[in-house]
């Protein structure tokens, strides 16, 4: 990892920033590209895009996805990630310090209302921390009985599910919130769009993240429209910059592009992870919230605005005590 910063406890976001007094549109907002830094709030967004820009967002919605569970007698919370094709569930098992990593195959856990949950086989061979599982019930309808939001230790409290939505969810299935999109309102998306905005739509329903460990993204579904990746074309063919809103968002995206740049419509799983040995091939820019040091998301990043713009957006972010996490404060990084 070439990107470098200590982050202090206290810049984590621990509310919504509605919480603090602040529409969700009035978060900071930070802007580097090789020319330098600016910082300003997310309401200003349409001031340092152009007419004919291209923003490609994600319509999944955020599922209920952490359901309390008793293993051997004692309370766990189960995050369950990913639908696989076979009906089987990627879940994590987790207890307040953290993922718990000695579960074996044949495991059996209650969970609410009689239902219960067996561990089938880790989902990376070799790896202890997501398990394929199968649910006795129907995950769906028990997640919207008793499911909650997934939050981590710098969330103290619950938050209703409806903050964890964006205005563009549309299509249930992430078990955490593509988060970058937050900060939009139906105001200030029609706002850009009278400047000549752009927006296309794609799909990429998020697994469970890990933040005690820099762990590379798991398999992902994800579909692009043939109307989006005509769209991407036609702004590319006119100069016009293709911007991700979040990682999400370009992991789906450049998992339908080809080696030469031309995106085609593709639906299925991604395995796809951007780095320095596979930089982006089309996305000229990233909007995106403000990642933990160490955290696979900052080589996505350098993948899409490079290494010295991340960097360089990064020491900013700490020296103006920027807020960090799915609640916290946005930035907008540009190659170009």
């Amino acid at each position: 990892m070439s990107i470098r910063f200590d982050l202090p406890a206290e810049l984590s976001a621990s509310a919504p920033p509605e919480a603090r007094g602040l529409a969700r549109d009035e978060v900071r907002l930070l802007v580097a590209s090789p020319s330098g830094v600016h910082h300003t709030v997310f309401t200003a967004l349409s001031e340092h895009l152009l007419p004919g820009d291209l923003l490609v967002i994600n319509t999944s919605g955020t599922l209920p996805a952490a359901v309390d569970a008793v293993r051997n007698g004692r309370p766990v919370v189960v995050h369950f990630a990913t639908e696989l094709d076979d009906g089987a569930w990627v879940i994590e098992l987790r207890a307040p310090g953290g993922p718990l990593l000695d579960g074996h195959a044949g495991e059996r856990l209650e969970l609410p209302g009689g239902a219960s949950l067996t561990l089938l086989a880790p989902a990376v061979p070799g790896a202890a921390r997501l398990w394929r599982a199968a649910v006795s019930v129907p995950v769906t309808g028990l997640l919207a009985a008793k499911g909650r939001p997934i939050r981590y230790g710098y969330v103290p409290r619950a938050w209703p599910l409806s903050d964890y939505q964006t205005v563009f969810a549309h299509e249930p299935g992430s078990a955490e919130m593509p988060s970058a999109a937050r900060p939009f309102t139906s105001s200030l998306v029609t706002r850009l769009v009278t400047d000549g905005v752009l927006f296309a739509p794609l799909l990429l329903h998020t697994g469970v993240s890990s933040p005690e460990a820099a762990e590379p993204p798991q398999a992902e579904r994800f579909r692009v429209p043939a109307t989006t990746a005509a769209l991407v074309s036609w702004v590319r063919e006119r100069g016009g910059r293709v911007i991700a809103v979040g990682t999400t968002a370009a992991r789906a995206l450049e998992s339908a592009a080809s080696e030469d740049g031309i995106v085609r419509a593709a639906e299925g799983w991604t395995n796809l992870v951007l780095g320095p040995s596979r930089p982006a091939r089309v996305a000229d820019g990233i909007v995106t919230g403000l990642h933990a040091p160490d955290a696979s998301h900052l080589l996505l990043l350098e993948a899409v605005a490079g290494a010295e713009v991340v960097q360089r957006a990064y020491d900013a972010a700490v020296e103006r005590r920027y807020l960090w996490h799915e609640f916290g404060d946005v930035s907008l990084l540009l190659r170009h």
